[in-house]
């Protein structure tokens, strides 16, 4: 029987019309563990949003498996330009820190489904 993976391959973050693809690799993952000396799911799981330095070190590492080279410094630049566009902190956390996490394997396809549709919801209420 064959297995089908609809898992995302990686998430998606655009910023000055450029797409940036993003996924944490093991090793990206037990670096940022051991920088913050917690599981990563820590920082997602206790309904608050993470300090910006914290995504944007998790985004950043999960940027280097398809953007080669890009460096924090850089990050910290694209997030400057996607508030700049209209982004915002949450709007951050739901359509790019929280898929990150979706897409590296952190839940079962049918967690991630779940988590979408309450990340969806609680937009709509914004």
């Amino acid at each position: 029987m064959e297995q089908t993976n609809k898992r995302l391959p990686y998430a998606l973050w655009e910023v000055n019309g450029e797409e940036y693809k993003l996924k944490l690799t093991t090793s990206a993952i037990t670096k940022i563990e051991e920088k913050y000396k917690t599981n990563l799911l820590n920082f997602i799981m206790d309904g608050g949003i993470p300090p910006v330095r914290v995504m944007l070190d998790i985004t950043h590492a999960a940027m280097q498996k398809f953007n080669h080279g890009i460096k924090a410094k850089d990050v910290y630049e694209l997030y400057d330009t996607y508030i700049d566009e209209g982004g915002s902190m949450t709007d951050f956390m739901m359509d790019v820190f929280i898929p990150i996490f979706n897409a590296s394997g952190f839940f079962t396809e049918a967690q991630a489904e779940g988590m979408t549709d309450r990340l969806n919801e609680a937009k709509e209420q914004m």
